[in-house]
């Protein structure tokens, strides 16, 4: 077995007199494998990949890939791979057919080479229904299929995979991960960058970073056996030197919430069409004051329409809401005012700074002078935001974009906050924070409706609504899921239910 990816003391500085992204990385990654890039947002996984794909110079140092110089041989570079960017380069206005014409055309596919690869791998990604959709319509882990088929136009002899499976459910990340395990079959070499460590625990070698430098290279069982964990995942915190919970200046800075009034959330025959296509069908729901509301589904099951029903921002077609007494449709701005949303495609605008962001943030909320003064430190404070105070939010990294985006959601002290994916992406240490925060706020009699493609978080909700084709077609607790299954993971009665479109063993 030789190897197709050397990489030879490799640095990468982007600034001067700043510390260098990627510093002295040694590695050779063998044929034939999977190879996990793990480590915390802003760790250089996303530099280490565009090195490999030669679309950045390394400073100091080399890497070759399938026997080809990044830097003097950038071209044969290009031909040898196949890459899969975390912002994957799919044309959202042009559809699945489309997108696959465009790389194919990128990579100079004749007319007869087109119509084998394109047949292939729309029965490989299972697209084939769908050649005529719009990429922007496609679910989530559709997106990610159909980015993994353009990345695999020419049967590349290195996969770049730049965090395939953020933002996808377990069912669609279960499908990725068996088609990936297809691909070994051909000796093609995978690069897996990802936050979500089940998935690292899957590869045969893991690189783990932080702040630029090499912490390990090795299999997974030599990583737990260094730090004799029992998980993989308390293996890497416990690398990147633990996590001690601590109190959350988030919920410490909000009073307790003394209204006493049960039911804080009702939906009644909610139902949300558009065109011919119902998003939401019929749903019923009530949720109380000072719990883990979990509405958990597969992509494209209708979450994100239903928070968005539930916030104010998008009409229902019919049915009727009520958020803490109030209709939603009598009493807009002033329920508003007193709910926090914190979107699945953050709703920052990536043009302006942090400081910006919560400036817009603050006045949207009607906090006036010192208190939007006072709420803006605390939000910096709170969410270690200093460092990038003046940096653009589309730049910033990924974790730090869900830290600024809760900090938006939650600085005018809501009293419901609806919480769409909010650690999608984002490494177990920022996790553990932003759940230390939720379950504070709880505490604060504050109520969270929360969506997470990470079965082990919903596992911290009170109830869970199981969604699907915008239905609710299982609702309890954690536990009474699992018993329903007679299953010991809620991932494993995830799949069970949403296979069986909610019927119990």
């Amino acid at each position: 077995m030789g190897s197709s990816i050397e990489i030879n003391n490799l640095t990468k500085v982007f600034l001067k007199n700043v510390p260098p992204v990627l510093d002295k990385i040694q590695a050779t990654f063998p044929t034939g494998k999977i190879v996990g890039i793990v480590g915390p947002d802003g760790a250089g996984k996303t530099t280490l990949m565009r090195l490999m794909a030669a679309l950045l110079l390394p400073t100091e140092g080399s890497i070759k890939v399938a026997g080809f110089d990044t830097v003097k041989e950038s071209s044969q570079v290009s031909n040898s791979i196949g890459y899969m960017p975390q912002k994957f380069g799919l044309y959202e206005d042009l559809t699945v057919m489309q997108n696959l014409n465009l790389y194919a055309d990128l990579k100079d596919l004749r007319k007869e080479e087109k119509k084998t690869a394109f047949d292939s791998l729309l029965s490989f990604t299972g697209l084939a229904p769908f050649t005529s959709r719009l990429s922007g319509a496609l679910s989530g882990g559709m997106k990610q299929k159909l980015g993994l088929a353009c990345a695999l136009i020419t049967k590349p002899k290195v996969l770049l995979l730049d965090e395939p499976s953020v933002g996808v459910d377990p069912i669609s990340r279960n499908e990725l991960w068996k088609m990936t395990l297809q691909l070994l079959a051909e000796d093609t070499t995978i690069i897996w960058s990802t936050a979500y460590l089940e998935e690292a625990q899957r590869c045969h070698h893991v690189l783990l970073l932080n702040n630029g430098k090499m912490l390990f290279y090795g299999t997974p069982q030599e990583f737990k056996n260094q730090t004799q964990a029992t998980t993989f995942e308390e293996a890497f915190v416990s690398r990147l030197g633990g996590y001690q919970e601590k109190p959350s200046p988030l919920a410490e800075a909000r009073p307790l919430i003394e209204d006493q009034e049960k039911s804080v959330i009702t939906c009644s025959q909610l139902t949300r069409k558009f065109k011919e296509f119902i998003a939401v069908d019929h749903i019923d729901c009530q949720v109380n004051r000072g719990e883990i509301f979990g509405l958990i589904g597969p992509n494209g099951a209708g979450k994100s329409t239903t928070f968005r029903m539930l916030c104010g921002l998008l009409p229902p077609t019919s049915g009727t809401t009520s958020i803490l007494g109030m209709s939603l449709e009598q009493a807009p701005s002033t329920i508003r005012a007193r709910i926090g949303y914190m979107a699945q495609k953050f709703s920052l605008y990536g043009n302006l700074t942090v400081m910006q962001n919560l400036d817009f943030f603050a006045g949207i909320y009607n906090l006036q002078e010192q208190q939007k003064t006072d709420a803006i430190k605390l939000m910096v404070e709170i969410f270690d935001l200093k460092k990038y105070a003046h940096t653009l939010a589309d730049t910033l990294p990924l974790g730090f974009k869900q830290r600024l985006s809760l900090a938006c959601a939650t600085m005018h002290k809501p009293d419901i906050i609806f919480l769409d994916e909010p650690t999608s992406g984002v490494d177990p240490i920022t996790r553990r924070e932003f759940w230390g925060h939720i379950k504070a706020l709880v505490k604060k009699k504050v109520t969270i409706m929360i969506t997470t493609h990470y079965m082990d978080e919903a596992e911290n909700c009170d109830q869970i609504a199981l969604i699907f084709a915008g239905k609710i077609v299982k609702q309890g607790s954690p536990a009474e899921l699992k018993a329903c299954t007679d299953t010991s993971t809620l991932e494993d009665a995830f799949i069970q239910l949403i296979q069986g479109a909610g019927s119990c063993r």
